[in-house]
Order: structure tokens, then C-alpha cells, then sequence
């Protein structure tokens, strides 16, 4: 049962999809964020594979984790800024902007690469997550304007679909670069796929100023004060977002203690952490689409709590599997890791949590993107962004944490735990999202 019935026909799901992908109004924005969260998975694989397996095997653990704050810090700040920005300029014009300055930082990252230097890739990250952050707002304040509300959910699943798809082959692109690949051809494909990016814009359907007469306010806090104010108003937009937090703080944590876990507890090399983590890209695209094909042209929200309640038993026995395992002495590949009882577990409990997630996520943001007023669709998204970071950093700073020496819980049981706590957050979405609604 539909909680947000559409008077738009109950179109079927696959012709639409396929629809979207051929329309000039929606096929350019897919690849230029298709192109773009490659380049951000590229660089962020990279690093992770550099510090699991070249340079920083002693902590690994904190670092990775740090990574991914650093990529995430930006949107806490810059998010409401990108809103006001989507809502006060149009939309494609500020698009074309921010994918020209992504040639540069992948320059960056490129010669972070050449040396295989921290410090320098961990300041490409920061680029690539300041451009995300100011990117967000547009990429999905922009989609009402282009697509229908029948359409929205469909084009939803097909933007997280390539984000995800685009992170299988970004994760497999920064693995080889780290297990060996030539840097110099490397280095050509970032920039060739930066410039892809920047060119896919170029084609994106203008749709003039939203909120013409809006002054950007150059003190970001207060922006993202104001816009959090504003988000807080509206009890059921919040609900909203506060689930979709949760979601993308469940998946930062669990990507950032997954590759640890594969290389301490089975060996697996960068063949089979890359190989893991296309399982969750190709997952969540899963997902993704699945809920494209349940909605059928409307926003469906009851099977949320059931992809939460989903998450939560594949998080659990993911701990479960992998909390009792010896520490591994040796290397295996990836055949030798799906060939094992345990290789298998791991592989089904990451594509199924993954799954949920891309069931979870797509019809809360739908919901958002519905309700929100258009002259200010841009920094609703915003705002969403802010409270997403919010939740990550939190997430991800809490787990590094308890990583830590002083504190040395292990993977497997912050698995386990973060597997508890989405039973909270199913029970959330149950009694303060769907029940107000119903």
C-alpha cells in the first residue's frame, strides 16, 4: 500500500527506466554523476588499498576510518552552501563549474599516486568531498525540475544505481593502482574520466534560477544553522532525513570495518577486498532498481522498516560470522575466499545488507524531493546533506574510536553492534516515519 499515492498512473517501472536513460532532460546528469562518483571511488580505494597493503599496516584501521571523515567533513559545512547556490543560480550552470574544478583536484590526485603520498591524496579527498558537498544539492534538487512525480522514484533508483555501479568499478580501478598497475596509465585514466565528467555536464538541461532573488550568506554556519531550522519544521521532512542519516552512516561504518575484518580474519588480499566491495556497489543498485520496480510510479514508503529490519540482521551476522574466525597468517585470493564457508557468509551477508539499504534509501529521498517546495527543493537537499554528514563523521569518529588501542573492540563486534542498533532504527521508522502518515 502506497503511504503517498500518486494521481500519475501506475506506470510500469521498466519502461520508464529505460525511458529516463534515452531523455536528454535525465540521461546527461546520470553519467555526469555516474563519472564523478567513479572519480571519488578511484581515489578513495586507492587510498585505503595504499594504507591496508603498502604504507600504514600497523593502524590501518584509524586511517581508513579517517578517510572516510575526511572525504564526508565537508558537507557538514559546505552542504548549505551548495543549497543556496543550486536555489540562487541555475542549477546545470553551477553543475558545469564544479566539474571543471574536479580536473584539477584529480590532477592532485594523480600525482598523489605517482608518489604514493598520503598526504597528497588525502587532499584530493578533501577536494573531492568539498565538490560533492556543493555538487548534492544540485544532483538531487535538480531532478524534480527534470522528471515528473511519477518519475521521481524511478530516477532515484537510477542515480543511486550508477552511484553504486560507478563505485564497483571505481573500487576495482583504485585496487589495480594500488596492487601494482602502472602509474602512468593511472594517471591518464583520472583525468580522462574528470574530463568525461566535466563534458556530461556541459549537456545538462538548463532550468533557470529556482529562487531568484536569494543572497547566498557567506558564513556558512549560520547557513547551515538557518537550514536546519528549517528542515526541523516540517516533523515529517525531518523524520525523513533522519533515516536517510542513518543509512548513509550505516553504510560509511560498515565499509570502513569490512575491508579490516576480510584482511585480519581470512586473508583476503586486494583481489577479494575489492571483489567484497562490489558486492555492496552491486547491492545497492540492486536495491536501488528493486524499489523502482515496487513503487511503479509512486512514493511507497512501507517497505522501509522492513529493509531496516533487513540491514540489521545481515550486519549481525556478519559479526557473528567473522567474530569467532582465527587471525589469518596467509594470503588468499579471491577464488580461495568464495571456495570458503566463511568467504561465502561475508560475501552474502555484505550483498544482502547492501540490498536493504538500496530498499531503504531510495523512497525516503523520493519522499523528500516530493514535499519540498521547489523555490527551495535545493536547500532541503542541503540541509539533508548537513544531517547526513553529521551522522557519518559521528559515525565513523566514534567507530575510529573504539577501534583504537585504548579502547580495542574488534570489527566483528562493531558489526554486531551496529547490527543492534538498526533493530532501533527499524522500530524508528516504524512509529515516527510511517504511523504520523498512515
Amino acid at each position: 500500500m502506497s503511504l503517498r499515492e500518486d494521481p500519475a498512473s501506475h506506470a510500469a517501472a521498466l519502461p520508464m527506466l529505460v525511458g529516463l536513460m534515452r531523455a536528454k532532460r535525465f540521461a546527461p546528469l546520470f553519467w555526469c554523476q555516474f563519472f564523478s562518483v567513479f572519480n571519488d571511488n578511484f581515489v578513495r580505494n586507492m587510498l585505503a588499498m595504499l594504507i591496508l597493503f603498502r604504507i600504514g599496516e600497523a593502524d590501518a584501521g584509524p586511517l581508513i576510518t579517517l578517510a572516510v571523515g575526511i572525504f564526508v567533513l565537508p558537507s557538514l559545512c559546505l552542504s548549505g552552501l551548495g543549497g543556496e547556490m543550486a536555489d540562487a543560480q541555475d542549477k546545470a550552470q553551477v553543475a558545469k563549474r564544479l566539474k571543471f574544478a574536479e580536473i584539477l583536484v584529480q590532477a592532485v590526485a594523480a600525482a598523489g599516486l605517482w608518489q604514493s603520498s598520503l598526504p597528497l591524496l588525502y587532499a584530493a579527498l578533501f577536494g573531492l568531498g568539498v565538490i560533492s558537498a556543493l555538487f548534492g544539492p544540485v544532483k538531487y534538487g535538480i531532478l524534480p525540475d527534470l522528471l515528473a512525480r511519477h518519475e521521481l522514484v524511478a530516477g532515484n533508483a537510477l542515480v543511486e544505481a550508477a552511484t553504486f555501479i560507478a563505485i564497483f568499478l571505481g573500487l576495482i580501478a583504485g585496487g589495480l593502482s594500488a596492487a601494482g598497475r602502472a602509474p602512468e596509465g593511472t594517471m591518464g585514466q583520472l583525468m580522462a574520466i574528470a574530463l568525461a565528467c566535466w563534458a556530461a555536464s556541459l549537456f545538462i538541461p538548463v532550468t533557470g534560477r529556482a529562487s531568484p532573488n536569494l543572497r547566498i550568506n557567506p558564513n556558512v554556519l549560520a547557513s547551515t544553522r538557518d537550514l536546519l531550522r528549517e528542515l526541523r519544521r516540517d516533523r515529517a521532512m525531518w523524520g525523513h532525513s533522519m533515516a536517510v542519516s542513518w543509512f548513509w552512516m550505516t553504510g560509511a561504518v560498515t565499509l570502513s570495518l569490512v575491508p579490516v575484518v576480510i584482511r585480519d580474519k581470512t586473508g583476503g588480499g586486494i583481489g577479494v577486498e575489492t571483489a567484497v566491495s562490489a558486492f555492496f556497489a552491486l547491492g545497492i543498485a540492486i536495491g536501488s532498481i528493486a524499489a523502482a520496480f515496487i513503487a511503479r510510479g509512486r512514493i511507497v514508503l512501507a517497505p522501509v522498516p522492513l529493509a531496516a529490519l533487513g540491514m540489521a540482521g545481515f550486519l549481525i551476522d556478519l559479526g557473528l560470522a567473522t567474530w569467532s574466525l582465527p587471525v589469518a597468517t596467509t594470503e588468499i585470493d579471491v577464488r580461495a575466499f568464495l571456495s570458503s564457508v566463511p568467504g561465502l557468509r561475508i560475501a552474502f551477508d555484505v550483498t544482502g545488507l547492501a540490498v536493504a539499504g538500496g530498499l531503504f534509501v531510495v523512497p525516503l529521498f523520493s519522499a523528500i524531493q516530493a514535499d519540498a517546495a521547489m523555490e527551495m527543493r535545493a536547500r532541503i537537499v542541503g540541509a539533508v546533506n548537513i544531517l547526513n554528514s553529521a551522522f557519518i563523521v559521528a559515525g565513523v569518529l566514534l567507530t575510529a574510536g573504539l577501534q583504537s588501542r585504548g579502547v580495542g573492540l574488534s570489527e566483528p563486534i562493531l558489526l554486531a553492534a551496529l547490527g543492534v542498533l538498526n533493530l532501533c532504527a527499524a522500530l524508528y521508522v516504524r512509529r515516527i516515519i510511517l504511523r504520523p502518515t498512515a
